[in-house]
């Protein structure tokens, strides 16, 4: 998908499972600086605060633009991370 398009937005959603494995930590915080050119914005739905401080600590690094919104906020995240 990235070879096809010049940016994309970045939809993560938190499905509130206990523990995280090595590819959603990577996808949380590896993918984004890896990728950074192809990046236009990303939508972190979570209601877990630490994740959006990672996010927030992400944002600061890559200089994308990063929304964290709630679980309650999904809908809001969907239509956020479809705009252009």
């Amino acid at each position: 998908m990235l070879k096809e398009h010049k940016t994309i937005n970045l939809y993560l959603e938190d499905k509130n499972i206990e523990r995280f494995t090595l590819d959603a930590i990577f996808i949380a915080s590896i993918f984004p600086v890896q990728h950074l050119s192809k990046l236009n914005k990303i939508a972190m739905v979570t209601n877990r605060k630490w994740i959006h401080a990672i996010a927030n600590f992400n944002k600061a690094l890559v200089g994308v633009e990063i929304r964290n919104f709630t679980i309650e906020q999904r809908l809001d995240a969907m239509s956020w991370i479809a705009e252009d």
